[in-house]
């Protein structure tokens, strides 16, 4: 595509390619978990500073109860951070499977016209074999004897 047109958008070209959709996804999952990294570390020396900030006439839980709400937020803002990175995962995935699924699309619709086809137009049936060349067969193979124990006669069983 031309860069200088005013309708171009590099990512409508990612958007279209699954591969290249899932490399971007991946890049921003990359930084993502780089500032999660970052992150953890800001929320653990929040946590030690908030915990050991002592007020005159403290007892020995109240620094931490008033760091509990600093705490919870950026706990939050971590979990939230991971479901998103999850999310991007989930996303790359689903896109691939989704071009997929097209591709067996059109594939399960040419099977599926070939076989109403097949069933408009079924294929001739063949005349059955004469009995009398069936007999003979069913005698030479084993499998034309009795069924059950009860119809073996005077054969012995096996």
């Amino acid at each position: 595509m031309n860069s200088n047109d005013p309708n171009h958008s590099p990512l409508r070209d990612v958007a279209q390619n699954p591969e290249a959709t899932a490399r971007y996804l991946a890049d921003v999952q990359r930084v993502l978990l780089d500032i999660g990294k970052n992150l953890e570390t800001l929320a653990i020396e929040t946590r030690v500073h908030l915990r050991g900030t002592n007020v005159e006439g403290d007892r020995w839980y109240h620094a931490r109860l008033r760091a509990m709400p600093v705490e919870k937020a950026l706990g939050n803002v971590l979990k939230n951070l991971n479901n998103l990175t999850d999310g991007l995962e989930k996303s790359a995935y689903k896109r691939r499977a989704h071009d997929e699924t097209v591709v067996n699309t059109a594939k399960g619709r040419k099977e599926k016209e070939i076989e109403r086809q097949r069933k408009k137009n079924p294929p001739t049936l063949q005349a059955a074999p004469n009995p009398s060349q069936q007999g003979e067969q069913g005698q030479n193979s084993g499998y034309g004897g009795p069924t059950s124990i009860y119809d073996l006669g005077k054969r012995e069983s096996a």
